[in-house]
């Protein structure tokens, strides 16, 4: 419960005390908005590593050298509100989560989202899930990396089930050629989820594919491209449940 705490704590306190960074990184795209961008995703990603650490998690990452260097989408399964936090402290490049509309209601964090490209799905909205989609392809094109959790929303299941992928955000890859990077995450619902409110230290295991390219696929794998995915992600975590 301690820790939950100081994390709380430290996130209104980031939240609050950032809001002039957020001024200063305004003025700075204007004159550059590469190095506003950068500086932002280093932010970001500095008050996430202080969160990890606060919750002593220790997180064990197998193929990290298979993310090449230009825009790629990520794919994970999604158990934790830490999955986030763990995966984008780690982007070496300006990467746009896709997160539920509902995010909007929090104010800074809203504006560091958006400042970090994060895309804001209507789940009950087919044509507003299009345009961000398209928005998204866009974002690949400008070579920004984009991340997506496909199966919708957080599985609460068993700790090495999937929830069904949705196909839509693979369009991403598909209309653009850009790779495919499964992540496949295990134990990250010990961190928070399966104890809630108590945050405990956690050991995890973060596994990063290797690159998908979807014009390399026959026919019918593209096709059925989120099946092809969901079952390289299902296979490795069942793989690395004997590392935790």
């Amino acid at each position: 419960m301690i820790r939950f705490i100081i994390i709380v704590i430290f996130l209104i306190l980031y939240l609050i005390l950032t809001i002039p960074v957020l001024l200063i990184e305004w003025l700075i795209g204007k004159f550059s908005p590469h190095a506003r961008d950068i500086s932002s995703l280093r932010i970001v990603q500095w008050g996430f590593k202080v969160i990890l650490a606060l919750a002593g998690v220790n997180a064990t990452v197998i193929g990290e050298e298979n993310i090449p260097d230009e825009p790629v989408l990520f794919v994970g399964n999604h158990r934790s509100y830490f999955d986030i936090i763990l995966t984008y402290s780690r982007c070496n490049r300006l990467t746009g989560y896709i997160a539920k509309k509902e995010m909007l209601r929090y104010l800074t964090l809203t504006l560091w989202m958006k400042r970090v490209y994060c895309l804001f799905l209507d789940r009950q909205d087919p044509k507003q899930g299009l345009k961000t989609i398209l928005t998204a392809i866009d974002y690949i094109k400008r070579g920004i990396s984009v991340c997506v959790f496909p199966e919708g929303t957080r599985n609460d299941g068993e700790e090495l089930s999937l929830l069904p992928f949705k196909d839509g955000a693979f369009k991403i890859s598909t209309k653009t050629g850009c790779p495919i990077i499964p992540i496949s995450m295990n134990n990250t619902a010990e961190i928070f989820e399966n104890h809630i409110p108590r945050v405990r230290k956690t050991h995890v295991v973060i596994e990063y594919g290797k690159p998908i390219y979807p014009d390399q696929l026959d026919k019918e794998t593209k096709k059925h491209i989120g099946d092809y995915v969901e079952n390289i992600i299902k296979e490795t975590i069942y793989k690395n449940a004997e590392l935790v």
